[in-house]
């Protein structure tokens, strides 16, 4: 998302359109695709640097790669992982998502099984999908199908920040063409709030995700797990927050990759179902993409 004030947004938004104009004639970053795991837990928007600070208490958190996104955002992530040039290996693939561009961007027939909780799961008061909804499918749909790939792929540390929401952050009530302007990058821009705050803020919506994935890693048996991010996300690098597509700014498209393991040890047992009847191979509700994607602050 783009994100401007009133005193210096004319000069940002040109820099960030020449910054897109080159963009979009890129092919940037390293495919998934490209490299070994048989779980990849995907953190959405999650930086490297804050991973090393707040994976410190977590044991499978150890040995934290820096890898290079194909995509500055999440639409643009979705469409250069899972096209057409790899269905071999996404049909294959079961993918649990709490993301709502899936709706826009992915062929659900192209999967193994593709989950998208957002569209029965998703909690109007926080204004997003709960962790604890995506470790539950996954955990499920990995027992019930043992796909040959597992995909699963958590919203947070993205805004809305579920432990220590920022004040006044409105925009994921919001709806309309617009991106709202009441979230939390237009109000560290507008200097309404500190940039120490959201970092705080960044940082405990990463601490309540990686409980949730500690979870998913005791209970989903996998040889080659990953966490890794679709993007990661901007904190006033080169003048920009958030994170706008085709912008290829190192920080931005600099994510996590950590190898590790998964066990089912039996302990966790999922009580999230979708809803049914279920069509033969594809597992998802319904739900209006439009109004989730105006909650998370998008257009």
């Amino acid at each position: 998302m783009l994100v401007d004030d009133a005193g210096r947004g004319p000069l940002r938004r040109s820099t960030l359109r020449a910054i897109q104009t080159v963009g979009r004639r890129l092919d940037y970053g390293t495919p998934v695709y490209d490299r070994e795991w048989d779980l990849l837990i995907v953190l959405d928007g999650c930086r490297p640097d804050t991973l090393t600070t707040v994976g410190t208490p977590f044991p499978f958190v150890d040995g934290i790669d820096r890898f290079r996104s194909v995509g500055s955002c999440s639409s643009e992530w979705l469409t250069r992982t899972f096209g057409a040039e790899r269905a071999d290996a996404v049909a294959g693939t079961a993918m649990v998502t709490g993301n709502t561009w899936t709706d826009r961007y992915l062929d659900p027939d192209a999967f193994a099984a593709l989950d998208e909780v957002w569209k029965y799961a998703w909690d109007d008061g926080l204004g997003t999908v709960p962790a604890g909804a995506i470790t539950d499918r996954a955990v499920a749909l990995a027992r019930e199908r043992a796909p040959e790939r597992l995909v699963v792929h958590y919203m947070q540390p993205h805004h809305p920040f579920v432990p220590d929401p920022i004040a006044d952050d409105e925009g994921m009530a919001r709806t309309g063409a617009r991106s709202s302007d009441a979230n939390p990058w237009v109000a560290l821009r507008r200097g309404d709030v500190s940039v120490g705050r959201v970092r705080r803020a960044y940082e405990s919506n990463l601490r309540y995700v990686l409980e949730s994935v500690e979870t998913l890693l005791e209970n989903v048996a996998a040889d080659r797990a990953v966490i890794t991010a679709d993007h990661a996300n901007l904190f006033g690098e080169w003048g920009l927050y958030g994170h706008p597509m085709h912008t290829p700014v190192p920080a931005l498209v600099t994510v996590p990759w950590v190898e590790t393991e998964g066990r089912d040890d039996g302990a966790y047992d999922p009580t999230l179902s979708p809803p049914e009847p279920l069509p033969v191979g594809r597992i998802y509700g319904t739900g209006d993409a439009a109004d989730r994607l105006a909650a998370l602050g998008y257009r």
